[in-house]
């Protein structure tokens, strides 16, 4: 590990220079592609010095403790017995950062909200979560955009799809697909009794233009006139826009903007995430089960989170870990759920590594 981190650090250290160099800095597209490598690599370099920075103050204690007696040993002996902890850590961090990356880490995404059992409570309860995330995002300080909301007639939602942009936002929130439970007291209950609901949540990386082509003919758009809630009339013009696409039957429909093209471009845009995601899963069928960095079977009908209100509890089935503050996480405070997610699927993908070595 640590001579193949040796050609890393030597190869880091040529991209810096070359980045000041005036032909790269005069190419705008290789001084975007060395950019990106050298802010891909920095975190395992700079790990990787910090680890032999930590080695080295190891080994001048140990030659301490070996030669001297007294104060002076006891002293290094004490710092040691962290320094080796802390060595540990870091070397665990080393083996993650040099696990095979996933392509779609660094992505923006498409998230698909939609209730699916328990009626009404779902449709507001996937309003719940479609706060919680844009919440989330905003503390982030990553961008979101509606590309479609289906609102129902009770304050809640059909469907909700959302595009977020930022830094390595699918890294973060990759684990959030599945079906998320929700036990409370719906607002349309008059006798106080709770039900038990679920939403579907799906986390699409961006699909870019050079990824799927799309045949034109293959189109079939329609454009209608949007109504809301009720059926009451919310454009005057025909700005709505249905794509199907007639090979896989997906259909598509965008009516957030009053301009028929901007719907029409949120559409596709849509349906290129959702094709893009269907090649993939095909692909990853194809690979041996116990070799897949998925949440679980990676079927999306997988209940995943359950959503406690009586109890005040969110607990993620996949961990077993829960939380007694489900208020404060519907309201975007669900950083430590993610980060334990992370850590949990980063030791699954060590023990797949190693086992495999």
């Amino acid at each position: 590990m640590f001579h193949k981190l040796d050609e890393v650090e030597l190869y880091f250290s040529d991209v810096e220079t070359r980045l000041t160099s005036p032909e790269v800095v005069n190419n705008t597209l290789l001084f975007q592609k060395l950019s990106k490598e050298h802010a891909n690599l920095q975190p395992l370099v700079e790990t990787y010095r910090h680890f032999r920075q930590v080695k080295q103050r190891f080994q001048e204690n140990k030659e301490i403790i070996e030669q001297d007696s007294g104060e002076l040993k006891d002293l290094a002996t004490e710092e040691n017995k962290s320094l080796e902890t802390e060595l540990q850590t870091l070397e665990r961090k080393l083996k993650v950062l040099l696990l095979p990356k996933d392509p779609n880490d660094d992505k923006n995404i498409m998230l698909e909200i939609r209730p699916a059992a328990g009626g009404d409570e779902a449709g507001i309860f996937a309003g719940d979560l479609f706060r919680m995330y844009s919440k989330f995002a905003e503390k982030k300080g990553w961008q979101v955009e509606l590309m479609e909301a289906t609102p129902n007639d009770v304050g809640g939602y059909k469907e909700i799809i959302l595009m977020i942009r930022g830094d390595k936002v699918y890294s973060v929130l990759k684990y959030e697909s599945g079906v998320h439970r929700v036990q409370r007291v719906p607002k349309t209950e008059t006798q106080g009794r709770i039900h038990t609901s679920t939403v579907t949540v799906a986390v699409l990386p961006e699909a870019e233009d050079v990824e799927i082509d799309i045949n034109p003919n293959d189109l079939r758009i329609d454009v209608f006139r949007s109504s809301g809630p009720g059926g009451q009339s919310v454009n005057t013009t025909d700005s709505a826009v249905r794509i199907t696409h007639n090979p896989s039957g997906l259909v598509v429909v965008c009516r957030d903007e009053k301009s028929q093209h901007k719907n029409k471009a949120k559409a596709l845009k849509v349906l290129k995430t959702r094709l893009l995601d269907i090649a993939q899963r095909e692909q990853h069928s194809k690979i041996a089960a116990d070799r897949l960095s998925q949440v679980g079977t990676g079927d999306r009908s997988e209940k995943i989170r359950t959503y406690n209100f009586p109890q005040g509890r969110v607990t993620d089935h996949r961990i077993g870990v829960t939380l007694h503050k489900v208020n404060e996480f519907v309201g975007g405070d669900i950083d430590e759920m993610l980060s334990a997610l992370s850590a949990h699927y980063e030791a699954e993908a060590l023990k797949q590594h190693s086992e495999s070595a």
